[in-house]
């Protein structure tokens, strides 16, 4: 029986294959460079031993039209040529450099190390020594294959970001779909809630009963309209910052263990910022919750509302055991988290309700043993 599934398989083989392909594109150009290299040296003897001939012969004989059309035709390979005499003569380089000492000894130097020289004699006399680089169009083979790798890289780096996006796509139709499912879902447990709340409170009980079992229907109706709203494109209406979010965290204060000790401070009493009011509700019981998970359960959680110019800051601090700062940015990527138990979709929801939905700003302010500051930015309406 075979366990590999299918499409593990098919990877295997496009991975293979393009090794393969790329295996041959970089031996294919080896050997044509090898064999340019040949064909270059063949062409720089020949130049040689023209030069042999033209410097054994007196000014009376007539070597012909061949001499010269071998002399005039090597116009791209830069050549240095050292006499017996030590007199150095060179071809094919930048005239700006022609006449600069320095610079022809570095490119003797790298000639030597690219080509064999060639010594270019005459009845077992010694004549010259000919010292030859590589030509542009040889020098530019070279580099070739790093040019197609760096293609072939760019390429594949396109295909796996199309392939991340599609899937990341995917993922979030996927969410929203089991979103919606879940608001659908409540729904129906919810109505019949709402009728036997209603049937309590004719029968002789406690009216403070009835009024806290409200408030948690009311909770969870605003539980189920945020899970309806994921996947489309919320409506944001001018809110007062301060109170939605004072709101939000008197909700979970009453809702929470007494061992954590809750403070709320504002610079100002009113503020005016175009809201989602139940998707930024969500935004701090998330945040909130996630500094009671980092304390355990004891410590403190305190909110501070702070303007800054154009924007307003929203501060959540907590005495928790504090982010590592490598993990500032991952935090906010689906699927992590630090705790044994959960899903790490808490933060990446917050990042996408602040900065998507309200085009604002959500950072780790600081982190240490001493607790961490979340911070929120919105645009203030003037």
């Amino acid at each position: 029986m075979n366990f590999i599934p299918k499409n593990k398989i098919s990877n295997i083989f496009l991975l293979v294959g393009s090794f393969v392909v790329v295996s041959l594109i970089l031996w294919n150009t080896n050997s044509f460079f090898k064999q340019f290299k040949e064909e270059e040296r063949l062409k720089m003897e020949i130049w040689a031993t023209a030069q042999s001939e033209f410097l054994q012969s007196s000014e009376t004989v007539d070597l012909g039209s061949l001499h010269l059309k071998v002399f005039q035709n090597n116009t791209s390979t830069p050549m240095i040529l050292i006499n017996k005499d030590k007199s150095i003569r060179v071809n094919n380089f930048p005239p700006n450099k022609a006449q600069d000492s320095a610079y022809i000894q570095s490119q003797l130097k790298k000639f030597k190390n690219e080509n064999t020289p060639i010594s270019i004699d005459q009845q077992g006399e010694h004549l010259a020594t000919l010292y030859y680089g590589n030509s542009d169009v040889l020098t530019k083979l070279k580099f070739y294959p790093i040019a197609l790798l760096l293609i072939i890289f760019l390429f594949a780096a396109v295909i796996y970001f199309l392939f991340k996006t599609n899937k990341a796509a995917e993922q979030n139709k996927l969410w929203a779909g089991m979103a919606k499912e879940t608001a659908h879902q409540i729904g129906t447990p919810l109505s019949s809630l709402l009728g036997w709340n209603e049937l309590l409170k004719s029968e002789d009980i406690n009216p403070s009963i009835t009024k806290e079992i409200e408030k948690d229907i009311d909770r969870l109706q605003t539980i189920t309209e945020r899970f309806s709203k994921i996947g489309s494109l919320p409506k944001l209406v001018e809110s007062d910052i301060v109170k939605e979010t004072q709101d939000a965290f008197d909700y979970l204060k009453r809702r929470s263990s007494k061992l954590i000790h809750f403070s709320f401070s504002s610079k100002v009493d009113h503020l005016p910022v175009m809201l989602n009011s139940s998707l930024y509700n969500w935004t701090i019981e998330n945040l909130v919750k996630n500094g009671i998970d980092a304390m355990r359960g004891k410590g403190s959680i305190a909110i501070e509302i702070v303007p800054d110019h154009k924007f307003v800051n929203i501060l959540i601090a907590d005495t928790g055991h504090g982010i590592s700062k490598s993990n500032y940015n991952s935090i906010f990527t689906p699927g992590f988290t630090s705790k044994k138990r959960g899903w790490g979709l808490g933060l990446s929801l917050v990042k996408r309700i602040v900065e998507e939905y309200h085009d604002g700003k959500i950072k780790v302010l600081s982190s240490g043993k001493e607790g961490t500051i979340m911070q929120i930015s919105l645009k203030v309406v003037h």
